[in-house]
């Protein structure tokens, strides 16, 4: 993603799982029947003008025009999706290893602007934070853990009590790059 913008590569990271199934649901439609479990599931929690406009995407539409009037986040998505399209060499990587480490990485930078004023970076972690809070389970705890980060509390013990083997990883990794980040 070497001709993305840093926050969009960021965001893209984030939802690579996404980005990665509508291309490659538009170019192989037989994909369908496993992308749209996930659309409803995106909708179900308040997604609705991204996936109306991924819908677009996968009738067809490839215009930039479907990025007008998408927030930061949403824009972000979309945009690496007609990227993906158009240069599959450019979609971020689903490896789960590497994902792992780029993730708490990616979020660590945007809470760190977001901390040092950055009103984009604050403006995209209000956004990502209202609709992690919709999810239940790890990423709705994972939210809560970005409000504690934002106000400088580095004690995250009592959310990571409410997650999973693997969200207590990726909170751990969270925190760990954000620590090395403000000790620069």
């Amino acid at each position: 993603m070497s001709k993305i913008p840093d926050k969009v590569k960021q965001i893209a990271i984030v939802h690579a799982q996404l980005i990665n199934a509508v291309v490659m649901t538009c170019q192989n439609s037989a994909l369908m029947e496993h992308l749209e479990p996930e659309l409803k599931k995106a909708e179900l929690n308040g997604w609705t003008e991204l996936v109306k406009r991924i819908r677009k995407i996968l009738k067809g539409n490839r215009k930039t025009n479907l990025l007008i009037g998408l927030d930061e986040e949403d824009a972000a998505i979309i945009l690496s999706i007609l990227i993906g399209i158009q240069n599959p060499a450019e979609l971020p990587r689903q490896n789960k290893q590497e994902q792992s480490t780029l993730a708490p990485q990616a979020l660590a930078k945007l809470i760190d602007s977001a901390i040092k004023g950055d009103i984009q970076a604050n403006t995209l972690l209000n956004n990502m934070r209202s609709q992690m809070l919709l999810t239940p389970g790890d990423i709705g705890s994972m939210a809560k853990i970005i409000d504690q980060l934002l106000d400088g509390k580095f004690d995250i013990s009592k959310i990571r009590l409410e997650m999973g083997e693997d969200g207590k990883k990726l909170a751990d990794s969270l925190v760990d790059e954000l620590a090395k980040l403000n000790s620069d």
